[in-house]
């Protein structure tokens, strides 16, 4: 009975912030209603928003660019950071200019791509582009350069030519490593997009908020963190059964 019970343990502390929440609004424990809205007026500006289309459009302008960014900097990532973990010659040319780039914040490039490229629909999909880059490639190396040289061995002794080896030994035994960059990189893209919004971009859930700060709109705020919270609790939840799915057989 505990066993079927316990996954919806982790609802019981969602609950109660709820409940508490919305009794400290409801109750005055915090001053200026204004400015503490409670959860259900909360919820009822999310179901305004979504009936008239407002936070429709905003989300998935969000989404598609979000999705963009991604999925070409991790896969850009995965291809860099296998070739540096695979041949020294990419390491050694590589490696430097990874460790030197990587530290920096994807928005420290966002003054210098606005002067680039402008206020267009390429600017979060570049920054999103760099944000997953850096932690994919630098996790994907290290995974590939952890694979235990030994399993090479046995695969080369087999006959296994270098391209077979890369696909069937190497990049299966890196995947944790890559699953972790990838989920890193899965919320921290939200994350990336909502400030460049914020900063540069008239559209998406990030000008939302910055519409409704202006407005002192604090529940459509609210209403736009709780999108955020759940989009990135979302992608990293996909990537972390995905990772179980591929190697829960063998690790």
């Amino acid at each position: 009975m505990l066993r079927r019970l316990r996954p919806a343990w982790g609802v019981v502390p969602i609950v109660c912030f709820v409940g508490i929440w919305e009794a400290a609004a409801r109750l005055g424990l915090v001053p200026g209603k204004m400015l503490f809205p409670a959860f259900s007026d909360v919820a009822a500006e999310f179901f305004d928003l979504l009936v008239s289309g407002v936070l429709a459009e905003s989300f998935l302008r969000t989404l598609l660019r979000v999705l963009l960014g991604f999925s070409t900097g991790s896969v850009a990532g995965l291809l860099v950071g296998v070739l540096i973990g695979w041949k020294q010659v990419v390491d050694r040319s590589l490696s430097p200019i990874i460790s030197l780039m990587y530290p920096i914040p994807a928005l420290g490039w966002l003054p210098v791509l606005m002067l680039w490229m402008g206020i267009t629909e390429v600017l979060p999909v570049a920054i999103i582009f760099i944000s997953s880059f850096f932690p994919v490639c630098y996790n994907t190396s290290t995974g590939v350069k952890n694979v235990a040289r030994t399993h090479i061995w046995a695969a080369r002794s087999l006959g296994a030519s270098e391209l077979v080896i890369l696909l069937t030994v190497i990049v299966p035994l890196a995947l944790p490593n890559i699953f972790t960059g990838l989920r890193l990189v899965a919320g921290m893209a939200w994350r990336v997009v909502i400030a460049a919004e914020m900063v540069a971009i008239p559209t998406g859930i990030g000008a939302l908020l910055m519409r409704a700060e202006s407005l002192i709109r604090i529940d459509v705020i609210f209403v736009c963190l709780m999108v955020l919270s759940l989009m990135c609790f979302t992608f990293e939840q996909c990537f972390h059964y995905l990772e179980r799915a591929l190697t829960a057989k063998w690790r």
